[in-house]
């Protein structure tokens, strides 16, 4: 057994730099969850058309419908097994924005065929999208997003690109600074940049025996579809 990352990534795991390979080791077999502390040097989103899409999506905590720099933010990747048996790693973000805290939720499973992330998005995991984990020749980590689904009940639909996105999350760590630094850039297809966020954190590791999955972080709905 080992994290649900370093199988889709196979032999690319090892070429990560270590602080990544040990953050992105988080799972049920390692026992251990991450939480990162740190500031978005700056939250943004593109033009006006696309407010209401945002404010929409922020309704189940997928999108992020404010702007704001030097806005402080926390990551959980806290592993479980989900209602359906399989092993499952929290990416719930928190952003302390101007007004009120955002949440962007996100709970990743491995593929069936093991070559792919499933990271379902929001709170009632109505978004699935498949990811590529890549690492780079600097040790950074690389992951794009592929074909985006809407699922509820009967319906599983692919999203057309019209109307989807395509996202590119870059993750590294700088030593000097010791601390990780991502960058994430979300843009459809037909109208460009849709939002996105730049910014350093620190990371601490807790044994899942003890601090457990805190209520509120999973899921209202879960989706057995990958």
């Amino acid at each position: 057994m080992t994290s649900i990352f370093r199988t889709v990534m196979g032999a690319g795991f090892d070429r990560l730099h270590p602080e990544l390979r040990r953050r992105f080791s988080v799972g049920l077999t390692s026992g251990e969850a991450c939480t990162g502390h740190g500031v978005m040097d700056r939250v943004w989103h593109g033009g006006a058309f696309v407010k209401p899409f945002l404010a929409l999506g922020a309704t189940r905590n997928i999108l992020l419908p404010r702007q704001g720099r030097h806005v402080p933010f926390t990551i959980e990747n806290v592993p479980y097994s989900d209602g359906f048996g399989r092993e499952t790693v929290t990416f719930v973000r928190t952003f302390q924005l101007p007004g009120r805290p955002r949440r962007f939720d996100a709970q990743m499973v491995l593929g069936p065929r093991g070559d792919r992330i499933v990271d379902y998005l929001g709170t009632h995991q109505h978004l699935a999208t498949e990811l590529r984990f890549h690492a780079e020749p600097d040790g950074s980590l690389l992951i794009r997003s592929g074909e985006h689904r809407f699922r509820e009940g009967p319906v599983d639909v692919r999203v057309p690109e019209t109307v989807g996105a395509r996202a590119e999350v870059r993750e590294s760590y700088d030593e000097r600074a010791g601390r990780f630094r991502i960058r994430v850039d979300v843009t459809n297809r037909r109208f460009g940049p849709l939002f996105g966020y730049e910014g350093s954190f620190t990371a601490v590791y807790s044994d899942i025996r003890a601090c457990g999955v805190r209520p509120g972080l999973r899921p209202v709905r879960e989706e057995p579809r990958a």
